[in-house]
């Protein structure tokens, strides 16, 4: 994304002003599925997974003439999605291994010449995109689900503002150079400490549980967003490419935003089923 004629070019090379009127859009859509019916949820993390997965196969097929099994993928993702809702983690696990299955089927019609190459990348494409986010739908199912949901949200909300904003006012000693020149451990300090103060408020505030479950969380979330962060470069520097795609405004593609949130969902979900278990 290019400046505007006039205008200075931002420091984290995007479009400020876009990124947070797409930012904010998306937190409406996902405020009102949760805020109306909880289960609605779902189908918008349902969306995002096809748009997600269709964007990884895209990038992989067009900078590295990589053919992961798209008809699998976004079918038998669909599948991990919506069975979540009536069979919990058996549905989940059920899907994503029949997925799996038919995908290594499925390759096997162009023949043996790439074969372990793309249905790797098939695997990798379903379980980091549609098996990861199943537990984000998986969070929103008990009846605190929206409380839950928005906590995981938030930390990670909370993980990128004050990441960011401590990175500008005060980032000096890089954090990864060779893979995201951009990223300090001043920022890293700064998400740390924005993220355990957003879980204790939304640990107490919206789940009734414990403060030191919350600090834990928060810290929790923040490193594995700040690996899905590192993990999302290390791929779009291999494969020589700036964004997965270019759906939103100031953002890239939307899998450029997912890379956080994918595993951070696992995690949230491992920690709250464990802390607060589902009566």
């Amino acid at each position: 994304m290019t400046a505007a004629a006039g205008q200075p070019p931002s420091r984290v090379g995007r479009d400020l002003r876009a990124a947070i009127l797409v930012g904010v859009g998306l937190g409406v859509v996902i405020l009102a599925s949760l805020f109306l019916v909880r289960q609605l949820f779902i189908a918008v993390v349902a969306v995002s997974v096809a748009i997600a997965t269709w964007e990884l196969a895209g990038a992989l097929r067009r900078a590295g003439g990589i053919q992961v099994a798209l008809v699998p993928a976004l079918v038998g993702g669909q599948a991990m999605l919506w069975l979540s809702w009536p069979l919990g983690t058996i549905g989940v696990l059920g899907a994503a291994a029949v997925t799996c299955l038919v995908s290594l089927l499925w390759r096997m019609r162009a023949g043996p010449d790439g074969y372990l190459r793309d249905v790797s990348a098939s695997l990798f494409t379903i379980t980091y995109v549609p098996f990861f986010a199943a537990f984000a739908g998986m969070l929103v199912l008990p009846s605190d689900g929206a409380g839950r949901v928005l906590t995981w949200m938030l930390c990670v909300v909370a993980n990128d503002v004050a990441g960011f904003a401590a990175g500008v006012v005060a980032g000096k000693h890089p954090m990864a150079p060779t893979i995201s020149p951009k990223k300090s451990w001043e920022g890293f300090a700064g998400s740390l400490v924005g993220g355990m103060i957003a879980g204790a408020i939304c640990l107490v505030a919206l789940l009734h549980g414990h403060l030191w479950v919350g600090v834990l969380l928060g810290a929790l979330l923040v490193a594995v967003a700040t690996a899905g962060d590192l993990i999302e470069s290390l791929i779009k520097r291999d494969l020589g490419i700036k964004d997965m795609g270019s759906l939103l405004p100031g953002h890239g593609g939307l899998m450029d935003r997912m890379d956080s949130l994918l595993p951070t969902a696992v995690v949230s979900w491992l920690l709250l089923s464990t802390f607060l278990p589902v009566a």
